[in-house]
């Protein structure tokens, strides 16, 4: 998935732009269960959209061009996949993987690292367009130059991941009640998931 990122990378970041209020929204979500400090990572960290204003200090992404936009906004962003980290155990106070786990070649395998290196009781938050959404069907439908490449989940398939790998602790915001184009205020984000077109899955990695 590098190569049409590197490829396409001012259109994906202008997305964010052109949806001013639906991207607000998204952030919103994310901020009910971002802790207010520590040392946080952003897999998929893409053009620093989230890592930036959400103060997250450490991204990597497999695309260049992205880890250069994202650098540009302030971000320690570095070349690198979900799939083998190259931090040390118990590293990091949280993860964040937010648009992301759709485009990775092997999420159990993300989700697995990401318990690797955070501490225990560590946070994992996870942004996805939920499968089953009105927004996760129409992008199934319609399909576009990005999520034509996407693998959708249910939330639960999400859940069963993060279980395996070690996390319990579940709770979940979710946000874009409307298809982004057609959202112009920033939406309250509410608890729970089946209403939202992306639902932000958060969860806390068990003490040893």
């Amino acid at each position: 998935m590098g190569n049409i990122f590197d490829e396409l990378y001012r259109k994906y970041d202008a997305w964010y732009d052109k949806n001013r209020f639906a991207y607000l929204s998204e952030l919103e979500a994310v901020k009910k269960v971002l802790p207010e400090k520590g040392y946080g990572l952003e897999i998929g960290v893409g053009s620093g959209r989230f890592a930036a204003p959400l103060s997250i200090a450490v991204g990597i992404d497999p695309s260049k061009k992205m880890v250069e936009l994202a650098r540009g906004r302030g971000v320690d962003a570095a070349l690198g996949v979900g799939e083998e980290l190259s931090f040390k155990d118990s590293t990091f106070d949280y993860v964040a993987i937010i648009v992301t786990l759709c485009f990775v070649q092997e999420p159990e395998k993300v989700i697995t690292e990401s318990a690797r290196v955070l501490k225990p009781g560590g946070k994992i938050i996870i942004g996805i367009v939920d499968k089953e959404s009105f927004l996760g069907k129409s992008y199934q439908e319609k399909g576009s130059i990005f999520y034509g490449h996407a693998q959708f989940f249910e939330i639960e398939e999400v859940e069963q991941m993060l279980k395996v790998a070690g996390f319990s602790g579940f709770s979940y915001y979710q946000t874009l009640f409307d298809y982004p184009e057609k959202i112009k205020s920033i939406e309250k984000p509410l608890e729970g998931y089946g209403k939202g077109g992306f639902v932000v899955i958060n969860a806390v990695k068990k003490e040893k």
